[in-house]
């Protein structure tokens, strides 16, 4: 192993280090931490609050910045705990001093003379592309859902051997045909590997809730590094896994949402099973949601102020086993 530099981060082996990528024609610095292993093995990149309201993955990275020992590691480990910090820092989806590119996770590989958002992706995917082998983007709700452990990512065997290794409790992967826009997509294009990850959200910020998000992802990362024997250990794997399709359902009316008490993330359930209703500000039903095929919901909605068209229900159309 030799020296990795990431920005102005530069980790010899056996040794970490902390830096930013600058961002051309702006201030703006994306934070990132390189540990580097005492052996050869494969470099796992990890993207942290994309959106800037996806707490979890900063508090992923940190987790495993304490937990991970360069002197025991084959490869290299590199994080970056919030790859758009304008949006993290007013806990807000999208960079609010960008109106022209608003979602950042919709517009990789960006441009270096582009609009603000599109610069701050192109200069995160230079190094991304050069230094990463295989990379996990860390979403979850955000400001509105909460996310149940689910897993996109493409059918090849690459991308479905490193949804495998994140391990137990990772039992649905969702097919995600020919991404584009995002740091999956851009993996996918150079001939690596990348998937996307949802866990967390709104209702689990709250301290016990929140901690218990940060040790999921951050176990489920180990296990990868297991997987690819980067790190020493036996790998864990969910059995049995599902795939199959989202459905997003979007609110038809405007109001009060609330879900039916007894709903369970992943628990099967069949078409038209009641899911929610929306109610007036009189309490009045304005609106049922219900399971639009079998399926399961792996995200709903937390925030129950809705207005018609906003995200509801994050539905698994599940279409058999994988494995």
């Amino acid at each position: 192993m030799g020296a990795i530099k990431v920005g102005t981060a530069k980790a010899k082996p056996g040794t970490s280090a902390t830096g930013i990528i600058a961002v051309p024609g702006s201030n703006v610095e994306i934070p990132v931490i390189v540990i580097n292993g005492v052996k050869d093995g494969p470099c796992l990149w990890i993207d942290g609050a994309i959106h800037g309201d996806e707490p979890e993955g900063p508090l992923m990275c940190h987790i495993l910045r304490r937990e991970v020992n360069p002197e025991k590691l084959a490869g290299a480990l590199v994080l970056i705990p919030v790859i758009n910090t304008p949006a993290f820092e007013a806990a807000s989806r999208g960079n609010p001093l960008d109106t022209f590119s608003y979602d950042m996770n919709r517009i990789y590989p960006g441009r270096a003379n582009g609009y603000f958002s599109e610069r701050v992706t192109w200069a995160h995917k230079e190094w991304m592309v050069k230094v990463a082998d295989l990379e996990l983007s860390i979403h979850s709700g955000g400001a509105h859902s909460y996310l149940s452990e689910t897993i996109f990512a493409t059918e090849d065997d690459k991308s479905q051997e490193l949804a495998r290794a994140m391990g137990e409790g990772w039992d649905l992967v969702l097919k995600s045909f020919l991404p584009k826009g995002n740091p999956m997509a851009v993996m996918l294009e150079v001939g690596k590997t990348g998937i996307t990850v949802e866990l967390g959200g709104r209702s689990a910020t709250s301290p016990q809730a929140f901690h218990r998000v940060g040790r999921i992802l951050a176990d489920a990362a180990l296990n990868v590094m297991r997987h690819y024997k980067m790190i020493a250990g036996k790998p864990k794997y969910a059995r049995p896994r599902y795939t199959g399709v989202q459905h997003a359902l979007l609110a038809p009316s405007s109001g009060l949402f609330v879900a039916e008490p007894d709903i369970q993330f992943k628990k099967p359930m069949k078409k038209g099973d009641k899911i929610a209703t929306i109610y007036n500000l009189f309490g009045d039903v304005l609106d049922t949601l219900h399971a639009p095929t079998d399926g399961r919901i792996f995200g709903l909605r937390a925030l129950p102020n809705v207005t018609m068209g906003d995200w509801c229900c994050f539905y698994a159309e599940v279409q058999g086993t994988l494995d």
